[in-house]
């Protein structure tokens, strides 16, 4: 496949082989999120957004796995480099608690594996004067350890916030506040306090902003003369950089400069969810980047490959024991395309691709006016569209599909775009056109 004059090519989706394995595939698998009946074949030709299901229809992937896959497939900013090492077996291990060398010396080994991962996040987290990492394998573990550290520096409260997706275990579903199906039915953590997440243009229209004493629901619960909340129970508050399942909600500034006076003031440990946004998608190695806040905790998986949370020496445990994972960094696989990934960002400009890229695909956008789009935010190559109904959005994302291109929903009628972040100017006039299309076909 030349990736520089694919396009792709749908015959009938989903057609006879994608039909069968799905089939197959639900005779064993549990229910979950299953979005649409695309099976990606990985023997056939795939590179960066192009890929081949079962059936041979090429397919144009605008979803990044959910932004798993930054540079989308076999792509051979990572792919080349892969294929000078000789993987050994086993290639999964207990990479948080036992030491692997990839060769001498440390710092420079010629197959860099979880330390060497560990030193690119304190490397690019510096800023934070962030210099500890714990891996694990998901970004709800990323998140579980988040919490866990913050406990264990003080406190048993936390504030989450309205739209807020922050993974599936227990202790991360505590957090979320998107979707009912998350959590209905399931056990708590106690003391969670949930509060607006304010992304509103001008006037304050979500109940961020108070009459109380702190002027917001956190500083006014928080006050020391009207609160009804010891700040010193508040373990930690966590939020998105930009809200991914709620729908791709960008923070006002205002609300991040409350949010940074109410950690200063009450000092009060930041978690900020970067598992989808982080890793170069806005355009900065991280979503908070963007933003006057400093975070105190970093979470990370997704395009990282594995799960990472990243704090600073303080904030973590020093007890050995208290933080442990026998399959932490995935594998060897994993902590290298991770370290593949983050060398691939700075060496190609990635950020910046992200950024004129992503300006490029709103100005498209907004050139077009798509029918029944009643607003288009995110920042770099985390895009959305909403539209005036749910219905409409879930017809569109049917309509892409049968023209070549993935995408996918979030929010309750918003349509999210995720190219690859080496994205080309081709395939984002390819991309834009095909949805282009899909909408005026629903409309």
């Amino acid at each position: 496949m030349d990736r520089h004059s694919a396009e792709p090519q749908v015959r009938e989706i989903p057609s006879e082989k994608a039909k069968r394995w799905v089939e197959y595939h639900h005779q064993f698998s549990a229910p979950s999120t299953y979005v649409y009946e695309f099976v990606w074949d990985i023997t056939d030709e795939a590179e960066g957004p192009f890929c081949t299901d079962v059936d041979g229809n090429v397919l144009m992937d605008f979803t990044s796995h959910v932004a798993s896959a930054p540079l989308g497939y076999n792509n051979p900013k990572i792919v080349d480099k892969l294929r000078e090492f000789d993987l050994v077996d086993p290639t999964k291990i207990a990479g948080q608690d036992f030491y692997t060398s990839g060769g001498w010396p440390p710092e420079d080994p010629e197959f860099p594996g979880p330390a060497q991962l560990m030193d690119r996040l304190t490397d690019v987290t510096s800023q934070y004067d962030m210099d500890t990492v714990f891996l694990s394998n998901s970004g709800a573990e990323a998140v579980e350890n988040a919490i866990k550290i913050c406990y264990q520096s003080g406190g048993h409260r936390a504030f989450t916030f309205d739209g807020a997706f922050h993974g599936r275990t227990l202790g991360a579903l505590s957090l979320n506040r998107s979707k009912r199906a998350h959590r209905k039915g399931y056990p708590e953590i106690p003391g969670v306090v949930s509060v607006p997440y304010c992304s509103c243009d001008d006037v304050c229209e979500c109940g961020w902003k108070t009459n109380g004493p702190g002027g917001n629901p956190i500083a006014d619960k928080l006050d020391p003369e009207q609160g009804v909340i010891d700040p010193e129970e508040v373990a930690f508050l966590i939020l998105e950089s930009v809200q991914g399942e709620g729908g791709y909600r960008v923070p006002n500034e205002e609300f991040v400069r409350d949010l940074a006076d109410i950690r200063e003031r009450f000092d009060v440990n930041v978690v900020v969810d970067e598992i989808q946004a982080g890793m170069g998608r806005t355009g900065e190695m991280w979503g908070v980047d963007h933003l006057d806040l400093e975070p105190d905790v970093i979470t990370s998986a997704k395009g990282l490959r594995v799960g990472a949370t990243i704090s600073r020496s303080d904030v973590f445990p020093e007890e050995t024991g208290r933080l442990s994972s026998t399959w932490g960094a995935g594998d060897v696989v994993s902590s290298l395309q991770g370290a593949l990934t983050l060398d691939a960002i700075e060496e190609h400009d990635l950020l910046g691709n992200a950024v004129e890229r992503g300006r490029q695909a709103r100005e498209r956008i907004a050139d077009a006016d798509p029918a029944n789009v009643v607003d288009v935010r995110g920042r770099g190559l985390l895009i959305a569209l909403e539209f005036d109904t749910k219905e409409r959005r879930e017809a569109v994302v049917e309509a892409a599909l049968k023209r070549g291109l993935l995408t996918l929903g979030c929010g309750y009628k918003t349509l999210r775009v995720l190219p690859p972040l080496d994205v080309t100017e081709r395939e984002i006039d390819l991309g834009m056109d095909l949805l282009f299309d899909a909408i005026e076909d629903v409309a």
